[in-house]
């Protein structure tokens, strides 16, 4: 019988044993021919004593051909200017610490005779799934640069790692840690004494693991990854009373919270039927008489809130208070806390019709789902509001809205998108379908309530994760996985928050909203006249 033929490779990822060192010592002499060789068999048997699970190899028809070597360290015991002898512990390893935060990668060798078959990234992917396992923080090394011995004379380390990371120059080993996600934290000195090749200098390199929870020993609480919306385009219709128009919300609140959705969305002005009641033929007039309304409307959903154990963003109400006019959206937790988010641009018929402020005060919400934001309709067209809530840490952003015709919808609908899309968030908008006649700037309504994401290959096609049947009284249902985010921003195939040139621009706020408030009624003043009786054109 002819004998089986060996494979001409068959490898296998796996923790190393005692009984490697041979082979791990013989790689090691051939990596390190100029750098001491090999560690001693006590060494090696002493790290794997300490931390078995953290020293990964890879064997090829039985053989070990490549390995990783790592402890856990509490990083903040040793900081950014440490040596490799002093965090390994001269080769003690008694550094390692079970409870530390910090995967430190001792040392990572392929032979030579391997290296076409991209063995060290198998390497780097597994000592991140080790960190993410152990639920550690981040995963940080001191990386050689072998290749600065050969421009030692002609630039600074700095200079020389600012050529490979613009892929001007390749270093054998940093160019490789840079494509597998590192980022250089500094440059040490001393690191390696006798790396005659790096000239004594080292790369300080880290990766943070996105999956990391501070809170992981929970057993109950834990901030959710995967959150479910529940979304109410919301019909427009004559209401008798406030008893009417609380049915209604709680038949919504009811609704959605049977789906075990975590937040529900109302749209902006969503209680506008109750300004027929007010029997006021002035437009401005009737919007203060209906903030009365608010407060009674407002208490009510934190009622439901808490009843029907649903966190609610209550679209958007009028506030009148100290003789100015504002429009505010309410975020009541299920929790029993009620926030406020107020409309910070008014548009320029919300100004002339109503004599309506913006207000002053953008706000990240704290929620059990994680961290959210509020822009109230015409707020989303002004990129640099969401931008800032991203920097706070925003994965979700809700934006209730109101508009009358197709093309104000699109405005709010295309900004929203964008946003998403810049910012590495999900986007929920909703807003009003149907007519409400005797309501005058609020008369006709027009909505497609939808979910946007990101656009990339984890996200669906066309990034929109959910969407209503225009002009239709029915509630929308989302799912969003939070995770996916965290994946996007580290390995996505454009990476919008990473890639912001800082170097050259950056956001900042300043108060100054009273300057635009007098600049908006100042036109209102000038146009009322004229169009008193024209229906305005809502942007939001």
């Amino acid at each position: 019988m002819t004998p089986t033929a060996v494979p001409a490779h068959k490898l296998v990822l796996r923790t190393l044993r005692k009984s490697d060192y041979k082979a791990v010592r013989d790689i090691m002499d051939k990596v390190y021919s100029n750098m001491e060789g090999a560690w001693a068999q006590d060494e090696y048997n002493n790290l794997l004593r300490k931390f078995p699970e953290g020293q990964i190899c890879i064997e090829d028809n039985g053989i070990v051909v490549a390995a990783a070597l790592a402890i856990i360290v509490q990083y903040s015991d040793f900081g950014d200017r440490h040596t490799y002898s002093k965090i390994t512990g001269n080769g003690k390893f008694n550094t390692h610490n079970a409870d530390g935060d910090t995967l430190y990668g001792v040392d990572v060798f392929v032979d030579p005779e391997y290296r076409s078959l991209r063995l060290g990234r198998r390497l780097y992917d597994a000592r991140k799934e080790l960190c993410e396992n152990l639920n550690l923080r981040a995963m940080v090394a001191g990386g050689r640069i072998p290749g600065y011995a050969a421009y030692a004379n002609e630039m600074t380390p700095a200079k020389y790692v600012e050529m490979v990371r613009n892929k001007e120059i390749t270093d054998p080993i940093l160019t490789f840690q840079l494509s597998n996600e590192f980022h250089v934290r500094k440059i040490i000195r001393g690191y390696l004494p006798y790396d005659s090749e790096s000239k004594a200098f080292a790369t300080l390199l880290e990766w943070i693991n996105v999956y990391y929870d501070e809170d992981v020993d929970k057993l109950i609480g834990n901030q959710k990854s995967n959150v479910r919306l529940g979304i109410v385009q919301w019909q427009m219709r004559a209401t008798r009373s406030l008893e009417d128009l609380l049915q209604q919300i709680e038949f919504f609140v009811d609704t959605v919270s049977g789906y075990k959705a975590d937040c529900v969305l109302f749209p902006e002005f969503f209680n506008a039927p109750l300004m027929a009641l007010t029997n006021e033929d002035s437009p401005a007039v009737a919007i203060r008489a209906m903030a009365a309304f608010t407060e009674p409307i407002r208490t009510k959903m934190m009622e439901l809130a808490v009843s029907y154990n649903i966190n609610i963003v209550a679209g958007s109400m009028p506030v009148y208070e100290d003789g100015k006019l504002h429009n505010v959206a309410y975020l009541c937790r299920r929790d029993g806390t009620v926030d406020e988010q107020y409309k910070l641009h008014v548009t320029p018929d919300e100004a002339s019709y109503w004599g309506m402020r913006g207000g002053d005060k953008l706000k990240c919400f704290d929620t059990d789902f994680g961290k959210i934001g509020i822009l109230v309709c015409y707020d989303v067209e002004f990129p640099e509001l969401a931008r800032m809530l991203s920097d706070e840490g925003v994965k979700i952003l809700f934006v209730p809205f109101w508009t009358d015709t197709k093309n104000a919808y699109q405005r709010v609908r295309i900004c929203a998108q964008a946003r998403a899309i810049e910012n590495e968030c999900y986007v929920a908008i909703t807003g009003s379908v149907g007519n409400l006649p005797r309501v005058e700037n609020m008369d006709i309504q027009y909505s497609q309530s939808a979910v946007f994401s990101p656009s990339d290959f984890a996200f669906p096609h066309d990034a929109i994760v959910a969407e209503a049947t225009p002009n239709t009284e029915m509630t929308l249902i989302a799912d969003l996985d939070l995770d996916l985010l965290k994946d996007l921003n580290t390995s996505g195939a454009v990476r919008n928050l990473r890639d912001r040139r800082k170097d050259l621009y950056s956001l900042s706020w300043t108060v100054k909203k009273a300057e635009r408030d007098d600049e908006l009624l100042a036109q209102g003043e000038e146009r009322a006249p004229r169009v008193s009786k024209r229906k305005a054109v809502a942007a939001g």
